[in-house]
C-alpha cells in the first residue's frame, strides 16, 4: 500500500488506525508493506517514529501493542516531490525492493491522501513509471480522497485525466460516510426484510430527512474550506451518496455495477433547479459567535484564523430535492449540514403519513393528532435504527402517547473501534469497488450542484453570518420546511425531538 501524502493527517489520524484494526482482525495479506511517500525529510526510521508519536494516540485506549509494532514494523519511507518524474522511478525501485523483502507478488494499492491539486499529477506520474500495467495475475489499484472536482467542469477534467492512465475498474473514488456500518446496512435493513420495502414508497412515506451535523468549526482547514463551503464539501459526495441508497430501486443482484446502477437512475431522477427555484429551495448560512453546548464561547467563522474578515464561504446549507420516479414522486427529500451546529449527528428520518384521527381525536396527549411514524437510521454517534409507534398509556382511559422501539448495533454486535475506514481500505485489497464512486456518479453529482453554485456566485449572501454557533443554523432553514407544513427533527446530546411550526 503506497500513500502519497503519508506524513499529513488523513494518514495520520485515519489510514494507520484503520490498517492496525484490520491488523488486528487478521485481515491484512500475511505479505503485506506500506511505502509512505511525502515531500518531508524523514527516513524510515524517524517516518516509523513519527506514527508512533502521532498516530498511535488515535487507536482505542486497549489496543494490541503487538500488533501495532507488527505494522510500524512493516512500514517504510521514500521523501520525493509528487509533480517530480525522478521520484516514482524511486518509487519503482524502492517497491520491486519491497516485493522481494517481504515476497509480494506486485500488487499495489496507491493512495492519494493529499490535496486534490495532485490527483491527476500523481495518476499521471504513476502511469508514467509504468506502475498501473496489470499482468501475470497482478493488480493495480488507485484510490482517490473527495473532493473529485470543486465543480462539474473540474470533475470532468479529472475523470479524464484518470481515465487516460488507469481503467475503470482500476479506479476506488473513496466516500468514508460509505464505509459506517449503517450505511451499509441500508441495503440490507430494505431488501432482506419484507416488512420494509412494501411501504418504502409515496403512498406511505411523508418526506425524508438527511442531516449531517457538527459541533466543531474549521479547525486548521480554513485554507481547504474558504475556497470549498459546506456545499462542495459535503453534498455532492456525502449526502448524495446517501440520498442514493435511500432511494435505489432493488437491485438484480449485489453485483457492484449492479448496485451503482439503480444508485446512478436516483441520481438521474432528481429534479434540477432552475434559477427561480434555487432562491427559494436552498439556504446557505454561516456562523458567527456564540455558546455551544458545554458553555463554552466560539469565535465567528470569520474570526478564526486563515478566514477573510468578509468572507462569504457557507459553513451550513440546507436544501430540498424532489426525485422524479414512480416510487418517490411528490415526497421531499430535505438535506442539511453545517458546522458549530449543537452537536455531532449524521441520520436519516423517514417520516410516514398520518395515520387517520378521528378515531382518537379525545385520546390523544400534548397534541391534538396522531403522531406520525417516525423511522431514524443513525450513522453517528451511535449507530442504530429506531422506530417511532404510538402506544396507549397505561390506566383506564384511552390516551395515546409516541413511544420509540430502539436497535442499537453496540447493543447486539458489541462496540468495535472503527474509523470508518476499514470496510472500505479491505475492499479495495479485494477489488470490491460496491462501496465507491464510478465516473457517471459523480459527474451526475455535480450537475445537480451546478445551478446552485452559479446562482450563489452571482449573488453573494448579504447577511452573513447568519446564524449563531450553537444554534441549528439560519431560521430561513426552518422556513424551507415550515413552507411545506413540515419541520426539522431537532437533536442534542440529550435527545431529538420534531421541532413544531410555533417553536
Amino acid at each position: 500500500m503506497v500513500i502519497f501524502g503519508a506524513a499529513g493527517d488523513l494518514a495520520k489520524r485515519k489510514l494507520f488506525p484503520a490498517l492496525y484494526y484490520l491488523s488486528a482482525l487478521n485481515q491484512l495479506p500475511e505479505h503485506f508493506a506500506i511505502l509512505g511517500v511525502s515531500r518531508e525529510d524523514f527516513s524510515t526510521e524517524s517516518y516509523r517514529e513519527l506514527m508512533n508519536t502521532e498516530s498511535r494516540v488515535h487507536l482505542d485506549a486497549d489496543y494490541s501493542e503487538d500488533v501495532w509494532k507488527r505494522l510500524i514494523k512493516c512500514s517504510y519511507y521514500l521523501q520525493g516531490d509528487f509533480r517530480d518524474p525522478a521520484a516514482y522511478q524511486a518509487l519503482a525501485e524502492k517497491l520491486c525492493k519491497l516485493d522481494d523483502q517481504h515476497k509480494i507478488p506486485g500488487n499495489y494499492l496507491f493512495y492519494m491522501a493529499t490535496p486534490p491539486a495532485f490527483f491527476g499529477d500523481i495518476a499521471e506520474q504513476i502511469a508514467a513509471a509504468g506502475l498501473t500495467t496489470e499482468q501475470d495475475g497482478h493488480w493495480r489499484r488507485l484510490v482517490i480522497e473527495k473532493p473529485f472536482g470543486r465543480d462539474l467542469q473540474s470533475a470532468r477534467d479529472l475523470n479524464r485525466r484518470l481515465l487516460n492512465v488507469f481503467d475503470e475498474h482500476q479506479l476506488y473514488r473513496i466516500d468514508h460516510y460509505l464505509g459506517k456500518e449503517t450505511v451499509q446496512n441500508f441495503l440490507a435493513f430494505r431488501f432482506a426484510n419484507g416488512v420494509i420495502e412494501p411501504i418504502w414508497n409515496r403512498r406511505y412515506i411523508d418526506h425524508v430527512q438527511i442531516t449531517v451535523a457538527e459541533p466543531l468549526g474549521v479547525e486548521n482547514r480554513a485554507s481547504y474550506y474558504e475556497g470549498t463551503g459546506a456545499l462542495r464539501d459535503m453534498v455532492p459526495n456525502h449526502l448524495l451518496a446517501v440520498l442514493a441508497i435511500i432511494a435505489m430501486e432493488p437491485p438484480i443482484s449485489f453485483n457492484a455495477d449492479e448496485i451503482r446502477d439503480e444508485q446512478a437512475k436516483v441520481l438521474r431522477a432528481i429534479q434540477p433547479l432552475t434559477p427561480e427555484e434555487v432562491l427559494i429551495h436552498t439556504v446557505r448560512g454561516q456562523y458567527g459567535s456564540g455558546v455551544m453546548g458545554d458553555g463554552t464561547h466560539v469565535a465567528a467563522y470569520r474570526q478564526e484564523a486563515g478566514v477573510a474578515k468578509d468572507s462569504q464561504t457557507e459553513t451550513f446549507v440546507a436544501l430540498s430535492l424532489m426525485i422524479d420516479s414512480w416510487r418517490w414522486a411528490g415526497v421531499p427529500f430535505y438535506l442539511r449540514t453545517g458546522k458549530r451546529l449543537p452537536g455531532r449527528f449524521t441520520e436519516i428520518m423517514i417520516q410516514y403519513k398520518h395515520a387517520p384521527n378521528a378515531a382518537f381525536k379525545r385520546s390523544i396527549l400534548k397534541e391534538k393528532r396522531v403522531e406520525p411514524n417516525v423511522m431514524v437510521l443513525r450513522i453517528q454517534p451511535s449507530e442504530g435504527i429506531s422506530l417511532g409507534i404510538n402506544a396507549k398509556v397505561p390506566g383506564q382511559a384511552l390516551q395515546l402517547s409516541p413511544v420509540e422501539m430502539n436497535f442499537s448495533y453496540d447493543d447486539y454486535f458489541g462496540n468495535e473501534p472503527s474509523t470508518g475506514y476499514e470496510t472500505l481500505i479491505y475492499d479495495c485489497m479485494q477489488g470490491d469497488p460496491t462501496l465507491f464512486k464510478r465516473a457517471d456518479i459523480i459527474e451526475i453529482a455535480w450537475q445537480l450542484m451546478e445551478p446552485i453554485l452559479d446562482i450563489w456566485s452571482a449573488l453573494p449572501p448579504r447577511d452573513f453570518p447568519n446564524y449563531a454557533a450553537g444554534e441549528w443554523g439560519p431560521s430561513e432553514a426552518d422556513d424551507l420546511l415550515q413552507r411545506d407544513g413540515r419541520s426539522w427533527r431537532i437533536c442534542t446530546p440529550g435527545g431529538c425531538v420534531r421541532r413544531t411550526n410555533n417553536e
